[in-house]
């Protein structure tokens, strides 16, 4: 028997990274923070204080990675403005994040994004031109898989709000040449329309000289 249904403005009681990983680590299923909890575990400190925590996996891998949930712990899908027990979901339908809750404390702990990818890249689910090796796009940070912060950054200039603008502004200027290269690149290609692409378009702006120089 599913419980009962929920209400996405049920509070949050958000799992820590290592309590994460320690739930979904024996999967063995490809996993990893993501959002802006991976930026701050990047930073090594958080940036802001974040309601929810967010890790990603891809559709090849989820169903193993839901498994080892314990018995309290239940998987929902977005239904409009509401939710329906992932089970009870089409095979088929592209219904993301996946919210799950534990029910001893009637709480949502996780929030898990379905992500693309092949056996050797990471892929853009908004745009498969978009690629990185997946060592590149998920870190190893204290035996954590952490999404790369550059690639945390793309996913967040789509539409960016403010909270996203701090984000950001903490993160970028400790990027190394080669990730913030990258992250330049991606923006203006895959995000021309973006409002964070003014300064690295502006030659007002030294960022676009990264975007400029010649790759070795």
């Amino acid at each position: 028997m599913s419980p009962a249904t929920p209400s996405l403005s049920d509070p949050w009681a958000p799992l820590g990274p290592s309590a994460a990983a320690e739930l979904l680590g024996p999967s063995g299923a490809r996993w990893w923070l993501s959002g802006g909890v991976a930026l701050d575990r990047w930073l090594g400190a958080p940036i802001r204080e974040r309601e929810n925590i967010d890790i990603s996996t891809t559709s090849a891998d989820l169903t193993v990675l839901l498994a080892v949930l314990p018995p309290r712990y239940s998987a929902w899908a977005p239904d409009g403005d509401s939710v329906m027990p992932l089970a009870d979901a089409a095979e088929d339908a592209d219904l993301q994040p996946v919210l799950i809750r534990d029910e001893a404390t009637g709480t949502w702990a996780l929030r898990v994004n379905v992500e693309d990818g092949a056996p050797r890249v990471w892929v853009y689910r908004r745009d498969a031109r978009l690629q990185l090796p997946w060592d590149r796009a998920v870190l190893d940070i204290d035996g954590i898989p952490t999404g790369a912060p550059e690639v945390q950054l793309v996913w967040k200039c789509f539409s960016p709000r403010p909270e996203d603008d701090l984000d950001k502004d903490a993160v970028l200027p400790r990027l190394s040449e080669e990730a913030r290269g990258w992250w330049e690149r991606a923006l203006l290609t895959i995000h021309p329309h973006s409002s964070w692409t003014i300064p690295v378009r502006s030659p007002m702006f030294p960022a676009r000289a990264s975007w400029n120089r010649p790759q070795r």
